[in-house]
């Protein structure tokens, strides 16, 4: 029998022992990955390296495998992309995916639960990358952000992901999530301090603009249009803000300090080569919005990827109820679906200690990754952000994208079980829509 000072072990008393050294252990690890260190022990599938092909297609297109990216997400297109900075400044696409599943439909995300994937300006730190993910790996897209926050909308632990499972997210192949993993760390292990997500209901050409000009959500994507605009004349991830609740892009009037998110806008003060490049895209564009109007106003206006999926259930509800069977008195509908149950938690149970987010705290809009001397001489310089001293989901409480999150020492939070998502899913593959739905 062993002694604590003057009193002999007992069993309970090696038990909490035995505890509280596991704990001590488990409390290491998390604070070396804080800080940075290794994960190779803990998860080699995090070290795995860019397949030989992708590292060619980037030395002959003036890119490094530790050079700066940029994420772009269409969701009508069901596409990725993995945008590098080139040796002269601009960015170039180095690696599309399809999406294996993006959950909800076209639109922003509004309230946790409605299983909605998110759309807007992100930003995703060293921190915020889960190398250990119940999906085989992950990275918090940093939902919800200044925007989000300041206009009341909520939910958490918003990833990109593997095993193709998703209510709320986009949901990769393990294959595929693991070159986009890869593209992440190898740029922030060569000195990229966060890199910034552009999520897209889809690609803002005139003719879709024209297609969803009645939507709804047509000013919130009328927002956002304008820092996609600004990305495509310069090939730079524009630098992002908020203020009056609203996203603002490029303006050099706010420093890297921000500004509050519901504050009064200053004075928009974009260099004279962008504004006047901006004003010939968009007159170029509102011709060709002009002709794609008046073409898809003779057609039927496009169902979107919602549509097309209610419309099929209430094509199974409507066969059921001929063949007598008890189904619900009302069509399905997947919008109530979410609304039934509005404290529902999404799913992405990804999350661990090390990403799991804590109380957001005020912080301006997030930073783009190029340095002003990057940009191209033809270009006027977009001004960055300062790097910030990272908490968690975002090692750094934004630059203006936002949550803040669990410092190194902060009581570990459990990680959500990812046997819901999966249930989920084994139940929607094989249960009539009426038993899924709960009808």
């Amino acid at each position: 029998m062993g002694f604590l000072g003057d009193r002999p072990l007992t069993g309970s008393i090696r038990m909490k022992l035995k505890n509280a050294f596991l704990a001590s252990l488990m409390a290491s690890a998390l604070l070396a990955g804080c800080q940075g260190s290794s994960l190779d022990d803990i998860s080699p599938k995090a070290e795995k390296p860019l397949p030989q092909k992708i590292v060619a297609k980037m030395k002959a297109k003036g890119m490094t495998t530790t050079s700066p990216i940029m994420i772009r997400i269409f969701k009508e297109e069901g596409q990725l992309e993995v945008w590098k900075r080139k040796d002269n400044g601009r960015y170039d696409v180095i690696a599309t995916y399809d999406i294996c599943k993006w959950s909800g439909k076209l639109g922003p995300k509004y309230i946790e639960g409605d299983r909605q994937a998110p759309e807007g300006f992100y930003t995703v730190r060293p921190a915020q990358m889960n190398p250990r993910s119940s999906y085989y790996l992950s990275f918090n897209i940093g939902f919800p952000n200044a925007y989000d926050r300041v206009n009341g909308r909520t939910g958490q632990h918003l990833m990109v992901h593997g095993a193709c499972s998703s209510s709320g997210c986009y949901s990769m192949t393990d294959e595929q999530v693991a070159e986009i993993y890869a593209f992440a760390r190898d740029a922030f292990r060569g000195g990229q301090t966060a890199f910034q997500i552009q999520a897209f209901p889809f690609r803002m050409t005139a003719a879709n603009m024209a297609r969803y000009r009645n939507d709804p959500n047509y000013p919130f994507w009328k927002m956002l249009k304008e820092g996609y605009d600004l990305f495509e004349i310069t090939k730079v991830p524009p630098k992002v803000d908020v203020c009056e609740k609203r996203y603002v892009f490029n303006n050099t009037a706010i420093g890297p300090e921000g500004i509050a998110p519901d504050a009064a806008c200053p004075t928009v003060g974009q260099p004279d080569a962008l504004r006047m490049s901006y004003m010939s895209y968009q007159k170029t564009f509102e011709t060709a919005f002009s002709t794609a109007q008046k073409k898809s106003s003779k057609q039927a206006p496009a169902p979107s990827i919602a549509g097309e999926a209610e419309a099929k259930l209430v094509a199974a509800w409507s066969a059921a109820r001929a063949r007598g069977e008890k189904v619900s008195r009302e069509p399905p509908s997947l919008t109530p679906a979410s609304a039934e149950k509005p404290n529902a938690p999404d799913i992405d149970p990804v999350m661990t200690a090390k990403t799991a987010p804590a109380a957001a705290q005020p912080a301006p809009q997030q930073a783009t990754a190029a340095a002003p001397q990057q940009i191209p001489v033809e270009m006027p310089p977009v001004p960055a952000a300062a790097p910030v001293p990272q908490p968690n989901p975002v090692a750094q409480a934004p630059a203006g994208d936002v949550t803040a999150g669990n410092p190194a020492g902060e009581t570990p939070m459990a990680p959500p079980a990812p046997e819901a998502v999966q249930a989920a899913d084994a139940a929607a593959a094989g249960k009539p829509w009426w038993k899924v739905f709960g009808r």
